[in-house]
């Protein structure tokens, strides 16, 4: 058992997230753990309770109260770094831009981003693959789901950390994803303006639209570049805020044309009854234009995974679009 810490945040950690700066200091707190001491108010900030996603400041002192690890959860390696020779030698090849700042990864399809509860393979543990020689081991500045595929950036110091952290936070990027979805969208062209607010289907937490007050807006810009009627569309998605799940909820409970392999949302809609067709998820981070902290503006775009490529030719889709 430890004992109470109380730890002032340094200069180089100012503007990170708490749940960032515990898992860097104590990477031996497994995730779930992390999360149930701060959700019950045992890791504080200056005394106040706080969020896991709060931000830290240089000088503000960080209780982190005492824990025990038991050998079961150390043996799950939840925060420890992931040998993995394979998968090592894929990210550092799925680079798709590197500067002295930040990296852009294509991330492939079915890699956590972050670890958790039952997560056992994920791309923090694989981050000090990435360090391509740099003093700093890359951190985290935003995150795509699971099963979201594409453009996702790391920061390679703390201060491009604070920026990019700061850019995403404020919406001071631009992304564009592709989707393709089961059915045809009433219209070809259109902006959806629906807030979002947490509930519960199936004793499963999932995302949902809602019209009442406890909900966060939520906007998509949507445009449709293919279809192949009636089976499916080829979708342009633009999100102007950065809600959970935001784009599959949109898709499938607003335009009512659920995205291709999400059962979560979609259920038994979202897939389709071939054998030809992959039923994994079809949602592909395309690109994203950023300015980076030495005022570059910067634009990647990544190509789409090997189930896409074949849903592509199988529907005649044209990637150069």
């Amino acid at each position: 058992m430890s004992k109470i810490k109380s730890i002032a945040v340094k200069d180089t950690d100012n503007g990170i997230r708490l749940d960032r700066w515990v898992r860097k200091h104590f990477p031996v707190i497994p995730y779930g753990l992390l999360q149930k001491l701060v959700r019950t108010g045992q890791v504080r900030i200056d005394g106040r309770r706080v969020k896991a996603d709060q931000r830290v400041s240089t000088g503000e002192y960080i209780r982190i109260p005492p824990f025990q690890i038991y050998n079961n959860d150390i043996s799950k390696g939840i925060n420890q770094p992931i040998s993995d020779n394979y998968r090592c030698s894929q990210l550092q090849n799925s680079v798709i831009y590197k500067d002295e700042e930040l990296l852009i990864l294509n991330k492939p399809p079915g890699l956590a981003v972050q670890g958790g509860t039952k997560v056992r393979e994920h791309l923090d543990g694989y981050l000090e693959a990435l360090r391509f020689n740099s003093p700093e081991r890359p951190r985290l500045v935003h995150r795509l789901d699971k099963d979201t595929s594409g453009v996702l950036v790391l920061a390679r110091n703390a201060d491009a950390s604070r920026w990019l952290s700061r850019a995403f936070r404020n919406r001071n990027t631009q992304k564009l994803y592709w989707a393709i979805v089961v059915g045809v969208p009433k219209n070809n062209v259109g902006t959806i303006d629906n807030a979002l607010e947490k509930g519960i289907s199936n004793a499963k937490e999932k995302m949902k639209p809602t019209q009442g007050p406890n909900g966060q807006k939520a906007k998509t810009f949507y445009r449709v570049i293919r279809s192949a009627v009636p089976s499916v569309s080829w979708l342009a998605l633009q999100p102007f805020t950065g809600r959970t799940h935001q784009l599959r909820v949109h898709a499938a409970d607003v335009l009512m044309t659920p995205i291709l392999g999400d059962r979560k949302y979609g259920g038994t809609n979202a897939i389709l009854d071939t054998n030809f067709i992959s039923n994994h998820l079809h949602l592909h981070s395309r690109e994203i234009k950023i300015t980076a902290p030495n005022g570059r503006c910067i634009e990647a775009s990544a190509t789409l995974p090997k189930h896409m490529i074949s849903t592509f030719k199988y529907f005649g889709f044209k990637e150069e679009h």
